[in-house]
Formats: C-alpha cells, structure tokens, sequence
C-alpha cells in the first residue's frame, strides 16, 4: 500500500483507489505507486476484474502543475516525461477487465488515467477534458494517442485544442465514456460491471484484450494474425476444454472455469 495509491481486492474485484486530497493531483510519488498498484492486479490470480477510483468527489483533476511548472527543457525530456507515459502504459497492460469509475473531475493526467481502462463509467455530475492547452502545453501521458483512437481524430482535436471539459452526457454521446449513472452510484455501478468477469474464463479475456489492444497498433493483415495466435493458444487451457465440454453436454451459459 502506497501513500497515496493502494489496492482494496474483495470478492474478486481489485480497486485501485486514488488517495491524495483534495484533487488527486498526479504527483511524481502517485504515478510510482500506480505502476506497483498495476502490476500488483496483474500478478494476483484472486483479481479477475478491476476498478480504478478516485473516490466520491473527484476522479484526479490531472498532474501535479506546481511539482512541474519550474522544470526546464532538459529537466521534462528526462525522467519526468518517460514516468508520466510509463505509469500509464503500466496501467493499459493490466490483463484483466479494468473499468474507471469517474466522479467529479477527470481532467489532463485524470483523464489520461481512465483512458487506460476498457471501459469507463461516470456520474452524471462528472466533467472530463484534456485542458492542458491552457497552460501552454499538450497532453503527455497518452492522450493525444489513446483519445484520437478511442473517439476519433476529429473529436479528440476539439477537445485537446480548446481544452474545454466536458459534461458526462456529451462524454456518453462521443464515446469517451460508457455508462453515465447517478453520481453517488458510481463505484456501485462499476463493481456490478466488474462482477460479471469474477468467475470467468481469465485466459480468454486476457486473449481477447491483447488481441483487441495489439490489433489496433497494426495493420488488418497483421492483426489478424495476432487473434489466430492468441485464438489457437487458448487449446492449450483447462478453460477451452471445460468450456467447449459443458457446452456440448449441458448447452451454452453453464461452464465453470478455472483459470487455467
């Protein structure tokens, strides 16, 4: 458990739950943690589903300005700059399901975080947006690459140009958000998301999201060849074979799997 990042896990949902008041601002600290916090639900098989959740009032409202106004040119290019797509990367690399559950403000590096997620639900009081613009600067923590590709170039340049937030049924219309719910049903929302993967076949959803996530860096050709490999690699699990067993003898719907 970090200081400001830790990972509650019960009944087979980990949360990683963002802890640094009043904003969750995007500290240097806060990003370290969030790669251990990422790999720790990668690596724990009680994990099947995950949320990452800044609480009832507020996502994160983006990085940490006063901890990077004063760097200069060389100070950003180095270290800075690598943690902020690193801890980012570490967070699209998780295997498993992960769903945002956003409250509040998710803003520059906020938003940045939840666009690493499968899917993403927010509050209907919820504001999202890519204001970086505003400070002289672009986004840097991936969203000018994860944005364009999940609502489109066009959409993503209006955002990230103007720096505008924006309110969660417009985030719904574009396709930057999934689900919009009452604000205090956020995280209840997102754990009933998260439920319906407890229990099922692990290694083909973890197939399913490398195929999915590695076949949109490449060409139709090429990605179809990612899905033939991680199709044919799953005939070398207990889950194929109990999965295709059950649906033969007791119809679709009924498996029970392992994980292995």
């Amino acid at each position: 458990m970090g200081e400001f990042v830790r990972v509650e896990v019960e009944d087979g949902i980990g949360t990683i739950r963002l802890d640094r008041p009043k904003m969750n601002a995007l500290n240097a600290r806060m990003q370290r943690e969030l790669i251990e916090a990422a790999r720790q639900v990668t690596e724990d098989d009680a994990v099947a589903a995950v949320i990452i959740y800044g609480g009832e009032k507020v996502f994160a409202a983006g990085a940490d300005i006063k901890e990077m106004a004063e760097l200069t040119f060389a100070g950003m290019s180095g270290r800075p700059s690598r943690l902020l797509q690193e801890f980012t990367r570490e967070l699209a690399a998780i295997t498993k399901p992960v769903i945002a559950a956003i409250t509040g403000y998710a803003l520059g590096g906020g938003l940045e975080v939840a666009l690493t997620a499968d899917f993403r639900v927010a509050g209907a009081g919820a504001k999202v947006g890519q204001p970086e613009i505003q400070l002289g600067i672009i986004p840097g923590a991936g969203g000018t690459q994860r944005l364009s590709r999940l609502v489109g170039p066009s959409k993503a340049k209006d955002l990230i140009f103007s720096g505008r937030h924006v309110k969660a049924d417009e985030a719904l219309a574009m396709g930057l958000v999934d689900r919009v719910v009452p604000d205090e049903d956020v995280y209840t929302a997102a754990r009933e998301w998260a439920a319906t993967f407890v229990g099922g076949p692990a290694l083909a959803l973890r197939a399913a999201k490398r195929a999915i996530d590695s076949g949109l860096e490449v060409d139709l050709d090429a990605g179809l060849e990612i899905e033939r490999l991680q199709f044919s690699a799953l005939w070398a699990t207990d889950d194929q074979r109990d999965g295709m067993k059950s649906f033969v003898e007791e119809g679709p719907g009924k498996a029970k799997f392992t994980g292995r």
